[in-house]
């Protein structure tokens, strides 16, 4: 399967993927990684651990955008663009909407997150250290949300507005000290794009 997706022989709907020990380990990292961006919820306890179901749903979210480029790309404004951009009635709007959205955005995203470290970290390895990845239809959606969460992220952290810039790292030298988040980029879009042509082949 050459690390990309494809239909799973034996899980209806689902998709699989043969992994290498090394793509296993820079998947696992980087999820971990997204976890600890995103943070604890609200009504966690002072450690970080288990969360307190009542409290997360009663919280009110922020009404300011993160100060965290990748923060904010992930959790962007719903109207508008820049705030100097906008009148005072879309800027209430755009913090009201944060508000009561915002929590339930981050605990999704920190569902879908240890759902692909769960996953990783269940994978039975061959003798070669690699194994095949299968998922079920809701596992793919998971990982549909983290691959782009964590292409979102690095390419915020790269500067990628468009695809010129994307144009533009592609050709960076072997020394270039973003090569490798470049590369991840990359290969993370390729994943993300064969899961999708997997779950569906006609679009």
């Amino acid at each position: 399967m050459a690390g990309l997706f494809q239909p799973a022989a034996d899980v209806p709907g689902g998709a699989a993927a043969a992994l290498d020990e090394v793509e296993i380990s820079i998947l696992r990292s980087l999820a971990v990684q997204l976890l600890e961006l995103i943070g604890p919820g609200p009504g966690a306890d002072e450690a970080g651990g288990e969360q307190d179901p009542l409290a997360a749903l009663m919280a009110d979210g922020p009404t300011e955008p993160p100060s965290d480029p990748a923060l904010a790309r992930l959790f962007p404004d719903a109207y508008g663009g820049p705030g100097a951009e906008r009148d005072r009635r879309t800027r209430e709007a755009a913090a009201e909407f944060r508000r009561f959205t915002e929590n339930e955005l981050r605990a999704r995203k920190r569902e879908d997150g240890l759902a692909v470290v769960r996953t990783l970290d269940a994978l039975t390895p061959g003798g070669d250290g690699g194994a095949v990845l299968t998922l079920t239809p809701e596992q793919s959606r998971q990982w549909l949300g983290t691959l782009n969460d964590l292409r979102l992220t690095i390419g915020s952290r790269l500067e990628i507005t468009d695809d010129e810039d994307a144009d533009e790292l592609y050709g960076l030298p072997d020394g270039d000290p973003r090569k490798p988040m470049v590369m991840a980029y990359l290969w993370l879009g390729a994943l993300q794009e064969s899961l999708v042509e997997t779950l569906m082949p006609d679009a």
